[in-house]
């Protein structure tokens, strides 16, 4: 049985659909003095698989408190699904005090899972902070199935770490080059980038990243493919976080759309990655 978390209700009743198993009621509530509470009225008897984003803190509650009520009803096994893993990205410490904030949640995690598997992490290695078997999920080709049509496409990523988000979405399109952007630092405040070998002259130029969180390093992407006369722009990312003004931020630097999967569910979630979560379960 499939018990989604409040921020992973389309994915989960497309996984329940792609798996063929039923879906969990799950209420959502809160306490007056704001305190979250969820509630799994018909718990299953077997095995649960809880698919559960967390881009807020509410959100990482939420799962705990979902997987500690399964316990709680005697589930034998629990499988965690993290679509989008919130506070991955301070994976080591940056500065003396820091914490490692992937650490700590995936530490928390484990406390109410028998196995855990995350979505495209911006660090793959955040897998080794959990206490229980913990295996990625790369839904990137999943990227390829809205575009069509291309022109001599070039697919290219934001920095070299990047690169293999590109050449799996240009794996499963069945064609193109691939690239990344290099950033050369004239100043303090002046950085250039640009692409570091393909010609996009009359191309058109699909950007791909793992997340799109303001949309700002993919505007700076968008004005350099301009200056070399690139075709269409179209940018493609597994976790479409788009936060504040990101989409009018890349509509208004030129680009013809945008395609994230439903690891966040926003307006430019265009395609599931069901398929790939439902594969690995």
């Amino acid at each position: 049985m499939i018990v989604s978390g409040s921020h992973s209700q389309i994915l989960s009743a497309e996984l329940a659909t792609v798996t063929g198993r039923s879906l969990a009621t799950v209420e959502y509530d809160r306490f007056p003095d704001g305190e979250l509470k969820v509630r799994v009225p018909d718990p299953p008897t077997e095995r649960a698989i809880v698919v559960a984003s967390t881009p807020t803190s509410d959100a990482h509650l939420e799962l705990l408190q979902l997987q500690d009520a399964l316990r709680e009803a005697g589930v034998p096994e629990i499988v965690t699904v993290l679509p989008y893993m919130g506070y991955a990205r301070q994976d080591k410490v940056f500065e003396t005090g820091d914490p490692i904030s992937a650490r700590a949640m995936a530490r928390a995690i484990s406390t109410g899972a028998d196995r855990v598997l995350t979505v495209n992490p911006h660090e793959p290695a955040v897998t080794d902070f959990f206490d229980v078997p913990a295996d990625t999920v790369d839904a990137a080709g999943r990227l390829a199935e809205p575009l069509s049509d291309l022109s001599d496409p070039v697919f290219v990523a934001p920095d070299d770490g990047a690169v293999g988000i590109a050449e799996t979405v240009r794996d499963a399109y069945g064609g193109g080059a691939t690239d990344y952007f290099e950033k050369t630092r004239h100043s303090s405040t002046e950085v250039e980038i640009e692409p570091r070998d393909a010609d996009v002259a009359g191309r058109d130029v699909v950007l791909t990243d793992d997340i799109v969180a303001t949309g700002s390093t993919m505007a700076e992407a968008v004005d350099a493919l301009d200056a070399r006369d690139a075709a269409r722009v179209l940018v493609t990312c597994v976790h479409p976080m788009l936060a504040r003004n990101a989409v009018l931020k890349l509509s208004s630097a030129g680009v013809e759309a945008i395609y994230g999967t439903d690891t966040l569910e926003r307006a430019a979630s265009e395609v599931s990655v069901a398929p790939a979560i439902a594969a690995q379960l």
